[in-house]
């Protein structure tokens, strides 16, 4: 399975939601790819900014996929690549 940027993003709205008790709407999200430092994103929520490290992703990742999916995924399941040719982010999920 394949998760898009968007479902990515929506992934990491969701879980910062929860997490501050906030709508997802209210929640904006960048992602980003940096040779030193890998994946991460930059969240804005309640007039706030935080950035989200590559373990952050992963996490918000394997939620996503058992609140949506209703797949239970573990950590060495999923990687996170840089999609060149759709200049993309994505999530490939291993069975």
């Amino acid at each position: 399975m394949r998760l898009s940027m968007d479902e990515i993003i929506n992934a990491v709205c969701l879980n910062i939601a929860e997490r501050k008790g906030i709508k997802p709407t209210e929640v904006t999200v960048q992602l980003a790819w940096e040779e030193d430092t890998g994946f991460t994103a930059e969240v804005w929520s309640l007039g706030r900014s935080q950035y989200l490290i590559e373990s952050n992703l992963y996490e918000a990742i394997l939620r996503y996929m058992f609140s949506e999916y209703n797949a239970r995924v573990f950590r060495d399941q999923v990687e996170l690549i840089l999609n060149d040719e759709e200049e993309e982010i994505q999530a490939i999920i291993r069975d």
